[in-house]
């Protein structure tokens, strides 16, 4: 008999099937929109429905422009921008070079060192050890604490060794014979040959980065060092985070989902655009380098 995956499917399971990919689709996309709505529909509209909007009576950016021109966010919007683009270098260089060493065979205390590194992803460091270490080394209210916490994350070195061991031996042999250096093996064969994999773990580092709101909460006592996603939080969950201006005309104020919605947009809309053009190399990098792991 044939194997269960190679027979013909079913016209009830193709049915099952789309209709159960239908409706993930509606509950991912309802609330996108509704939110989308939210954030372009006039004050009075959302008051009338309760805090949201459906269908926008009359499309306007008057919460964008409001939300734009407030200094503490555009200063948490930079913040964040900064924080994701220096954090997502210093940690693919450091998963990269962590990756190749662990992933050449006889390297000097390889199996130890990676037996280390899994520990610590089935037993996390605790937040108040990490907040001591960094209150010693005096990186308490500087954006180090937001990024040198997390450089390294044990996934996503796991997926790039593999994908480096999964690269031909007679690569590394001929690079040998050429008279390269490991550096050199690295930057001009390896690299090269492993753009999916890299891309896929600097996308995951960026979303990372960008989504964190916690450390800046734990970590950072000057309010206007905050990211972006801090300040979201204070702002959708406390009401904090946004100037008096917002509250002092009209139907802004007494509709202030449409900014909470418009700040929820702009959080959300870098990743959106970002991650179309890195998709086309999610199965090739993350199954092969998960596969030889």
């Amino acid at each position: 008999m044939r194997p269960a995956w190679k027979e013909k499917p079913r016209l009830l399971t193709q049915v099952a099937k789309g209709t159960a990919l239908l409706l993930t689709v509606v509950l991912v996309l309802v609330p996108l929109w509704v939110i989308i709505s939210t954030s372009l529909a006039p004050g009075q509209q959302i008051i009338d429905n309760g805090g949201w909007a459906l269908w926008p009576e009359t499309w306007t950016f008057e919460s964008y422009d409001k939300v734009l021109s407030n200094e503490v966010t555009t200063r948490a919007l930079m913040v964040s921008v900064g924080v994701t683009l220096l954090g997502t270098l210093i940690s693919l260089v450091c998963t990269v070079l962590l990756a190749y060493a662990l992933a050449r065979p006889r390297v000097a205390g390889g199996k130890p060192i990676m037996l280390l590194i899994l520990f610590t992803f089935l037993f996390p460091p605790g937040f108040i050890p990490t907040y001591l270490v960094l209150h010693s080394l005096g990186m308490i209210d500087t954006y180090w604490a937001l990024v040198l916490p997390v450089a390294v994350n044990v996934f996503n070195l796991v997926v790039v060794r593999g994908f480096f061991q999964a690269i031909p031996e007679e690569l590394y042999e001929a690079a040998r014979l050429d008279g390269a250096g490991e550096l050199r093996t690295l930057v001009t064969i390896v690299l090269p040959l492993s753009k999916a994999v890299i891309a896929v773990v600097g996308l995951f580092y960026a979303v990372g980065y960008w989504n964190d709101f916690f450390r800046g909460v734990m970590y950072l006592n000057d309010n206007s060092m905050y990211p972006l996603q801090t300040v979201l939080r204070g702002y959708v969950t406390q009401g904090e985070g946004l100037s008096s201006e917002f509250t002092a005309e009209g139907t802004l104020a007494q509709a202030p989902q449409a900014m909470k919605m418009a700040v929820v947009v702009i959080a959300t809309l870098p990743i959106l655009c970002v991650y179309p053009f890195v998709q086309r190399y999610f199965t090739k990098g993350v199954l092969t380098g998960a596969i030889k792991s």
